[in-house]
């Protein structure tokens, strides 16, 4: 049966995925490229991907209850690699964190403080549509960039993602036992 959570935690995994192709491709820039101002709302492609571990942590926060104040705009993540793993990480600790939720969960409301600081209801599954959407955003941008900066594009639509799952649950079912 598909439900709010099967969902969810699948598109927690198509954002893992769209992460790693994005950075396979931010992998073919010239390192100072990635901190050079290119065009983007936030200061480089490497803030915005450090803006983008922000969210997700900040959101995560919410909806395990903990009303946060908005990321803010300093970089936090100043060594690339490191901000990598911690996106990588942090994308699965969602994923993994979703999983271990009742179906109830995703029923259920956020309670907390908007931009303005006035209280804030969301439903959850808003929370966690605004934040894979946004992530979705920040990619397209990033990867827009980067291909002005010589950069190949990376498919990272949700069908290949879903090519992909499928071409590997088939090849693991041809596998003897």
């Amino acid at each position: 049966m598909y439900t709010w959570k099967s969902y969810f935690v699948i598109q927690a995994d198509y954002q893992y995925w769209a992460n790693e192709a994005l950075f396979a491709a931010l992998a073919r820039l010239k390192p100072e490229h990635l901190e050079s101002d290119a065009g983007l709302l936030c200061k480089s492609i490497h803030h915005t991907a450090d803006h983008m571990l922000a969210e997700a942590q900040l959101w995560l926060a919410r909806l395990q209850g903990v009303d946060l104040p908005p990321a803010p705009h300093e970089m936090q993540h100043p060594i690339w690699r490191e901000l990598q793993t911690t996106l990588r990480r942090e994308t699965r600790h969602l994923e993994k964190w979703l999983e271990a939720q009742p179906d109830s969960f995703f029923e259920g409301e956020v309670h907390c403080a908007g931009i303005d600081g006035k209280p804030s209801t969301l439903w959850v599954r808003d929370v966690l549509t605004h934040l894979f959407s946004h992530f979705a955003y920040h990619r397209g941008q990033l990867s827009a960039a980067a291909a002005r900066l010589g950069a190949p594009r990376p498919e990272m639509d949700y069908v290949h993602y879903r090519r992909e799952m499928e071409k590997l649950l088939h090849e693991a079912r041809q596998v003897p036992r």
